[in-house]
């Protein structure tokens, strides 16, 4: 993977960029999953200025969880924020307190692990038309870097490749394209996969966007969390299309249609 410049974020661009994608969003039931942090919170600016441009509406829901980072005020801030430029946001209750994971030897892929089953109890729910959903989702390229250096590490230093590892590659893999369109008709879109997270917060910065200020206090479970630190404090950026080059050639990443092939419970539950 090589590092680039820094470069600042501008929608106009984007829009340019994903045109092609947006113009097909008018008769679809397009659904943002909204975490309130800055990767969330931009894609939710772009995904409102492309709705009104491009003559969409969207849906923007929330796992509140963990409890401890989603208090009252904190989800108030944030909700008057986007009410003001007419979009709501859903929170859904998890039905755990944190308690549920904080014993763990690693809490966050028990975390993970709630939210993938909320998010199909949602969709199970709400979702008549599979062939109209569009799942928005804010995974950003720093993101999918960390996923090459954690599975570059774990070659190195692991003595055997077991089942567990296999699946945490499949699951990490799929988030390096930034569009799936899937066997059953839906869509998963990741808008801001090619943008570096201290860029990302710099626009949010500028533009006034309100985010949870509330850090998770599992954060440093997660190997990606660990490695942004390093990105920041060495000033590294990366580019999109050099950073897959590489997952391809270096990484084995899977064809796209291994995931477009998936059935969809398997999906959600296991791999999104």
């Amino acid at each position: 993977m090589e590092a680039g410049m820094s470069s600042a974020i501008d929608y106009h661009q984007w829009k340019e960029n994903h045109k092609t994608i947006l113009e097909t969003f008018s008769n679809k039931n397009v659904m943002m999953l909204f975490s309130g942090g800055k990767d969330s919170s931009l894609a939710m600016d772009f995904i409102l200025r492309a709705g009104k441009e491009f003559g969409f509406d969207f849906s923007a829901h929330a796992g509140a969880y963990p409890v401890h980072r989603y208090p009252g005020k904190e989800k108030k801030m944030i909700e008057s924020y986007w009410n003001r430029r007419g979009i709501g946001i859903q929170w859904h209750d998890l039905g755990e307190t944190d308690d549920y994971i904080r014993n763990e030897v690693n809490p966050c892929l028990r975390c993970q692990k709630l939210r993938k089953q909320m998010l199909k109890t949602m969709l199970t729910n709400l979702i008549d038309d599979w062939e109209s959903l569009v799942l928005v989702t804010s995974y950003s390229l720093w993101d999918i870097v960390s996923y090459s250096i954690e599975h570059i590490l774990n070659d190195l230093f692991s003595n055997s490749v077991n089942a567990e590892n296999n699946k945490r590659f499949l699951e990490t893999a799929q988030r390096f394209y930034p569009l799936l369109k899937m066997k059953e008709g839906y869509t998963v879109f990741r808008p801001i996969i090619r943008y570096n997270s201290d860029d990302i917060l710099k626009a949010i910065k500028e533009a006034d966007i309100p985010t949870l200020s509330i850090p998770c206090e599992f954060k440093e479970f997660r190997p990606k969390r660990v490695l942004e630190r390093y990105y920041q404090k060495t000033g590294l950026h990366f580019d999109y299309d050099k950073v897959f080059d590489f997952a391809r050639r270096s990484r084995g990443l899977p064809d796209i249609t291994t995931y477009t092939s998936i059935d969809r419970d398997e999906y959600l539950l296991n791999i999104f």
